[in-house]
């Protein structure tokens, strides 16, 4: 199994000026976005930049992975909300990465149904260890549980 995106870029002024950051992002699935650097690096505060997507890869996948994992328990989940924060930092060469990623989910179950504390945290440690982009970052990763 693959996946592609195609990155497009290109020089908007002239040559001996600084650059744009602003570039498009062309998902497999058809799906299109604009994107730029963060502000702080010079890019365009409106338009995705690759920090928010890394945020958003693993909060959506520790999502479906969470929901697979409660719908296989036959644990009804009729709401799902996370608001997700990174933090950069250096690593170990002193290079600017993603050193803290967390994730805030907010679990609503079907009425009626009442899973505990305890059961809701084993949810999400399996959907972290079985997360496939979580399996990739080298940063800690950190889930907060609303």
């Amino acid at each position: 199994m693959s996946f592609s995106v195609q990155i497009d870029w290109q020089q908007s002024g002239p040559e001996n000026q600084d650059f744009s950051r602003d570039h498009t992002i062309r998902f497999g699935s058809g799906q299109q976005v604009e994107g730029s650097s963060a502000p702080e690096y010079k890019g365009n505060a409106s338009l995705v930049n690759p920090e928010e997507t890394l945020i958003a890869a693993l909060s959506s996948c520790h999502m479906l992975t969470f929901l697979a994992i409660a719908h296989l328990k036959r644990l009804p989940v009729v709401s799902y909300n996370d608001t997700a924060t990174a933090e950069l930092g250096k690593n170990a060469d002193n290079r600017t990465q993603v050193s803290r990623i967390e994730l805030n989910p907010k679990v609503v179950f079907a009425e009626g149904v009442t899973v505990s504390d305890e059961v809701v945290d084993k949810m999400h440690q399996k959907a972290h260890a079985n997360c496939f982009i979580a399996n990739t970052l080298a940063c800690d990763v950190v889930v907060n549980k609303q």
